[in-house]
């Protein structure tokens, strides 16, 4: 009964879906605020519909009911319990519920806790929100309903696969989800604009926080994949361009450019328009991402291997959300009052420029990964553009682009002086020089120009950020105990910035360190036998055999040194799968946070008396995932910034005397 009951609940959701996408915005164009009122309560319902399915999916892959179609794909008795319930959302139907979990979440977010929002636009954001759940509540119910019964049930199930039965897979899928979906607010927000006609200041600090928190937990979504890929796939890399990467980074980009952008509509009431676009772009490329990855175009170790007619599906939705919203863009844009007008030197130019390289830098990906599947689709032949594409294209725009970042925030609004900005910037000039200059000296030379290139942009990333900082408090110019005071004092919007800008060069620094300077080796080994990676030295102690829960391993045991001294013993593993038949490699990793160690235990010779053993060194792979959290982070404490908190804004116009009705 119980997947009945999430199949029956999917269908109430549909309805209610219907429901909060056509009454609160008639109410809207009516001025009718019983309609209107709908929104609120229609939103919730969905969400409440929507979860009480996912959970009818999850109970059943918990108690492993193999009657249900969904659990034998993906299930089978002996399988851990942390990856019944992630295996979940491990497979296309399970993580399209995940979907529109997130999605419903998001709309009855908007209801709860957009009390500061004018009721018109509150209503239309929802309804658009509920448009977009018809969509995939429809596709969900039409072409990938995870409830489909299996007569007679079997004894077991087909055990989900092997690379996703992991911690990082675990996590990694719930956050990516909640940074594509989230964009949908924004996405929401700008029609919700174009329908009103309306686009002001207090939009852009209303659509701010939702964006903000698409883009945090985007950026903690990417970072796990990144980081499971590195660990998990035995080849040592934590980045190739794969198109299904591209998927997650094209939102990303165009995200971090949205964000920026509403930071001028909210301050100077300028870039309305091209704000409006961006959050068009930005979701619409989260809908790409999920075509690219569904559609059966893509052969990826992180792609669902589905039936094209599915993607053609998704296809269809992504064409009318995105024709539908551009065409109403077109006709509403025009009429839209243009804002402040400022001069090329300034805070807004700055950002402006910010925008134009990162609109440049997600065409770069776009075209590069959706380039050779058009030939291929079109019978033009068949291309592979993989990193050094990626590497001649985005590399140049990234440059500038991390330049800019750090001038930017010491320009003033309207009109700004560049040479005192740049003069106020020396202190982290000078450090930027020291760093390259030790990097050199360290590395005997450096390495590739380019690598002294990714120290010089990460160190003045980091050190120009900090400098921002200092300047807000005046340190060192006033008594320290009243720069402290100024610090504590500081928007939290402030530090987030700082923060999240500082990580961004610390994410850079390591990207740069593993990529110049990686050293490798990959040869047949005994047990008895030693090798060298790097600065150090590692002895193939033995290989023995263990079971795990649902595989077995071959386990192999290596003594890591250097100068004679024992750094670490490393246990890395070579799993074979009964049920899937599939074998895995589980990567041993020790790290300093400066550096990893990396082993990799692979297939056997012929003989069965060697193994092929990859050994790297990373220098500071670890700082690539510190950057990426503490990006994260910012994020986080600019959304905890008291101007986006619930009724922040009618507390101020209330102080201001002219406070505007809510809800």
């Amino acid at each position: 009964m119980i997947p009945e009951l999430g199949h029956y609940a999917l269908v109430l959701a549909l309805f209610v879906a219907l429901v909060q996408s056509g009454v609160p915005l008639v109410g809207a164009a009516t001025g009718n605020a019983a309609w209107m009122g709908v929104a609120r309560p229609a939103a919730i319902a969905q969400l409440l519909l929507v979860l009480v399915a996912y959970g009818a999916l999850t109970w059943a892959h918990v108690v492993s009911d193999f009657s249900v179609s969904n659990v034998v794909a993906n299930s089978h008795s002996m399988k851990p319990m942390l990856y019944k319930v992630s295996g979940v959302w491990g497979n296309h139907e399970g993580s399209m519920m995940l979907w529109v979990v997130m999605l419903t979440a998001f709309g009855a977010a908007v209801g709860i806790f957009g009390r500061n929002l004018p009721p018109s636009l509150k209503a239309r954001v929802i309804s658009v929100q509920g448009m977009i759940g018809v969509g995939f509540l429809l596709f969900i119910l039409i072409t990938s309903n995870p409830f489909l019964r299996v007569v007679p049930a079997p004894l077991d199930g087909n055990d989900l696969n092997p690379l996703l039965q992991d911690p990082g897979l675990a996590f990694h899928p719930p956050f990516l989800y909640a940074g594509y979906v989230g964009f949908s607010i924004a996405f929401s927000f700008a029609v919700a604009a174009l329908i009103e006609g309306r686009v002001d200041p207090a939009w852009a600090r209303w659509v701010r926080p939702w964006t903000l928190a698409a883009w945090s937990t985007l950026t903690a979504g990417i970072a796990l994949g990144s980081w499971w890929a590195y660990y998990e796939l035995g080849w040592g890399g934590w980045w190739y361009w794969d198109p299904v990467e591209n998927a997650s980074f094209m939102p990303w980009l165009a995200g971090t450019a949205l964000l920026h952008s509403a930071i001028v509509v909210e301050k100077r009431d300028a870039l309305k328009t091209w704000t409006i676009l961006l959050a068009i772009i930005t979701f619409s490329l989260s809908l790409m991402g999920t075509f690219l990855v569904r559609s059966g175009i893509l052969t990826s170790v992180h792609a669902f291997a589905v039936d094209p007619a599915r993607g053609v599906f998704i296809l269809v939705l992504l064409a009318i959300a995105t024709g539908g919203s551009l065409l109403l863009y077109s006709v509403r844009a025009p009429s839209l009052k243009t804002g402040g007008l400022f001069a090329p030197v300034s805070r807004e130019g700055s950002l402006v420029l910010n925008n134009l390289l990162l609109s440049t830098a997600t065409a770069t990906v776009f075209i590069g990964t959706l380039y050779p599947l058009f030939l291929d689709v079109l019978d033009l032949g068949k291309v592979s553009v993989g990193p050094p594409f990626f590497n001649a294209t985005f590399i140049p725009v990234a440059i500038p682009m991390v330049i800019a970042m750090v001038v930017g925030p010491f320009l003033a609004w309207k009109r700004a002086d560049l040479l005192g900005a740049l003069t106020r910037l020396w202190t982290a000039g000078v450090a930027t020089v020291a760093c390259v200059a030790v990097a050199a000296y360290v590395t005997n030379g450096g390495g590739p120009l380019l690598a002294l290139v990714g120290v010089a942009l990460a160190a003045w990333a980091f050190f120009g950020s900090i400098a921002e900082f200092a300047e807000r408090i005046r340190l060192f110019r006033i008594p320290v105990k009243d720069s402290w005071n100024r610090a504590v004092n500081l928007p939290r919007s402030a530090w987030g910035m700082t923060i999240a800008h500082a990580s961004m060069g610390i994410a850079i620094a390591g990207m740069t360190g593993t990529s110049a300077w990686q050293s490798e080796t990959i040869k047949a080994m005994k047990p008895g036998d030693n090798a060298t990676v790097g600065a150090y030295a590692v002895h193939f102690d033995r290989v023995g055999t263990m079971q795990g829960p649902n595989y077995s391993a071959e386990q192999g045991v290596f003594t890591v040194t250097r100068d004679g001294n024992h750094i670490a013993t490393l246990t890395p593993q070579r799993r074979s799968y009964p049920v899937t038949r599939m074998t895995t490699t589980e990567a041993a990793i020790h790290t300093t946070w400066l550096s990893d160690v990396y082993v990799a235990l692979g297939d056997p010779t012929q003989n069965g008396t060697a193994w092929t053993v990859r050994l790297y060194h990373h220098p500071l792979v670890p700082w690539i995932w510190i950057g990426s959290l503490g990006m994260m982070l910012g994020g986080l404490v600019s959304l905890s910034d008291r101007r986006f908190r619930v009724g922040a804004p009618e507390r101020r116009r209330a102080a201001k005397g002219n406070l505007q009705p809510a809800e």
